[in-house]
């Protein structure tokens, strides 16, 4: 290189830290735990994914279990008057789905197992991260992994097979 080549060079601001090897144990079990989280996340976020498309297509149905339906059924959810197609789709809408079943509404159980897993799931991400001692940004990564469908089991791949690289002796 020149000399002007080299006074432009511009250094990595953050160089890659590797993990501490007497942190290998709990990481490994952090990666075992993340893994099961990974996947039961991605599968709740597909569940939520489908319950939405039922509710809020226009085949406004929700799901339900028990109830004067039976063991598993569908109710109508039915739009309220300020509803239009795109409605749903705008913030601060007027639009309303008043539910019509009785019994557990498994659409709504969905939503809720979801959103308080997915932050057991942070939290495990959040582990991972810090002991692997990665960058920022790849915690990000991680946690939008959690509510970007089939993004989870991606992350959950390429997260196991960087952390199996970085722990195996060179």
């Amino acid at each position: 290189m020149s000399a002007t080549q080299e006074s432009t060079a511009i250094p990595n601001p953050t160089p890659q830290l590797k993990p501490r090897p007497e942190t290998f144990l709990a990481i490994r079990k952090a990666l075992r735990v993340y893994q099961v989280a990974s996947v039961i996340t991605g599968v709740g976020l597909l569940l939520l994914v489908a319950e939405m498309i039922l509710k809020y297509s226009p085949l406004h149905v929700e799901v339900f279990l028990g109830g004067s339906g039976g063991l598993a059924w569908t109710a109508p959810a039915l739009p309220g008057p300020a509803c239009e197609w795109f409605s749903l789709l705008l913030p601060n809408s007027a639009c309303s789905i008043e539910s019509t079943g009785d019994g557990f509404n498994l659409s709504t159980g969905i939503l809720v197992a979801h959103g308080w897993f997915y932050v057991v799931y942070l939290a495990l991400s959040f582990r991972l991260w810090s002991l692997m001692r990665w960058p920022f940004r790849t915690f990000v990564v991680l946690a939008l992994a959690g509510v970007v469908p089939f993004l989870s089991f991606i992350a959950e791949s390429w997260a196991t097979s960087r952390v199996r690289r970085q722990l195996t002796p060179q």
